[in-house]
């Protein structure tokens, strides 16, 4: 059987990603994403609003006109997890495609809300829930089947899907950490990946998230951040000021630590942004995520209010947990930090960075800004509380020892980023140009000719 794999976005940065896989006449997507500082340099841009062909032209999602050169149909589009960088395209090009969107169920809500507040196209995909553990067939011809390993990251309900083929299988390994204490779901599941790794046609090829892969040793547990978090707000217990906290509105895990620590202090949590509603009011909604009861607004007018209560009522009574951890133009901390809001920073008051800057030129420019402003008015930073949600060295190292690929592609960076992993692998007997395929969006690789 004939396999191909098109690399359409997030090869030459992080974000935007896009990766179908042809096998014989079947086609399967895996993600659709926004790369979202695209966006966040202009002001006025509402992307619900928008084309796809002028966001494809802004550089803002994948450029997709490549799937022409694929012979064959789109039988699944398959998001790994609720990232914008892996589902904000979808409202935009899944209507192009004959072929229903398969997800994990937390994934699958949010996708629900992405393509609800689309304002340009009409996707009516069919939506079907699929959890870790379980397969499903692709296609007509009975001789594909596709998995969704369970694995963890920095939101919940990630998955690392395969394609099963007669050639071997396809392991899409967007975006995790290997977490074996997380705070919230089931640890990572390396006996299965070991287990596809020693079946007989073994893994025909790996797809590999590089955001860390030039970072040495291994990336922390969720579990060492919500200590290293625990310890900074416990520290802050007899702070008779304001204390504000950030962190990126889909770790759920991050905001349960942060209500629940708020709580132990001695202060009311309440979440604020429109994202951080979205994503926290998802997670309280469904059934088995065991997500604490907390106020949260996202309307501006709600926001503003609460603010004013906060004031008048005492900031030393509260935990305000904002959207702008990447000092986005419009987000609360960077409007806080700009003195706009109703909630006014004191010297000496703490503003809790529990967020890493995303490695992307345009977010570190905003954040830096974010945090000179702040500390204009006289904030103490308190900087990456955090771990990440990505791989370093040696967790890339493991799992090409579980896996044993025949083909390696590296993703989810620029050719800066490819270096280290392209060194490891070489370092494990493979070879660029022969099964190291170290490529940009827009391209077709042939794994298999017929």
């Amino acid at each position: 059987m004939e396999i191909e794999i098109a690399t359409i976005g997030g090869y030459e940065e992080v974000g935007r990603q896009m990766t179908a896989v042809r096998a014989g006449d079947d086609i399967v997507v895996f993600d659709m994403g926004l790369n979202l500082s695209k966006v966040l340099i202009h002001d006025d841009v509402r992307t619900e609003q928008m084309h796809s062909l002028d966001l494809i032209d802004m550089g803002a999602i994948p450029d997709d006109r490549v799937m022409s050169d694929l012979q064959g149909d789109v039988k699944a589009i398959v998001p790994t997890h609720g990232h914008l960088d892996h589902i904000g395209a979808i409202s935009k090009l899944a209507h192009r495609y004959d072929a229903p969107i398969v997800a994990a169920p937390f994934t699958l809500e949010l996708v629900k809300d992405e393509i609800q507040d689309e304002n340009k196209f009409n996707t009516e995909n069919d939506l079907v829930k699929m959890e870790a553990g379980e397969t499903m067939p692709i296609g007509d011809s009975g001789e594909l089947e596709l998995e969704f390993v369970n694995v963890t990251h920095s939101i919940i309900d990630a998955i690392n899907p395969v394609l099963h083929t007669p050639e071997g299988a396809v392991v899409y390994g967007l975006d995790k950490r290997m977490d074996h204490t997380p705070v919230i779901g089931d640890p990572i599941d390396m006996d299965r990946f070991r287990e596809i790794g020693r079946e007989e046609k073994g893994v025909l090829c790996y797809i590999e998230d590089c955001t860390n892969a030039n970072k040495k040793g291994r990336t922390p547990s969720e579990s060492v951040a919500r200590d290293r978090l625990k310890d900074v707000m416990y520290s802050l217990e007899d702070y008779d000021g304001g204390i504000v906290a950030t962190t990126f509105s889909s770790h759920i895990a991050r905001v349960k630590s942060l209500v629940e620590f708020a709580r132990d202090i001695g202060r009311e949590p309440i979440l604020l942004g429109r994202s951080m509603e979205k994503y926290s009011g998802t997670a309280k909604r469904m059934d088995g995520v065991d997500f604490p009861d907390v106020e949260m607004y996202g309307r501006r007018q709600g926001i503003e209010r609460t603010f004013q209560r906060i004031m008048n009522e005492g900031k030393e009574n509260f935990l305000p947990v904002v959207t702008g951890h990447q000092g986005e133009p419009r987000a609360m901390l960077t409007r806080m930090g700009r003195a706009e809001t109703p909630y006014e920073l004191d010297d000496g008051d703490k503003v809790i960075f529990s967020a890493t800057v995303i490695p992307e030129p345009t977010n570190e420019g905003q954040r830096y800004q974010s945090e000179n402003l702040l500390s204009m008015q006289g904030a103490r930073i308190y900087d990456d509380v955090h771990v990440s949600g990505h791989l370093s060295r040696e967790g890339h190292y493991e799992m090409l020892q579980a896996l044993q690929p025949e083909h390696v592609i590296p993703a989810h960076q620029d050719m800066k980023g490819f270096s280290g992993y392209v060194e490891l692998a070489g370092n494990q007997g493979y070879k660029l140009g022969r099964d190291l395929h170290v490529t940009t969006n827009g391209n077709v690789i042939t794994i298999v000719d017929e």
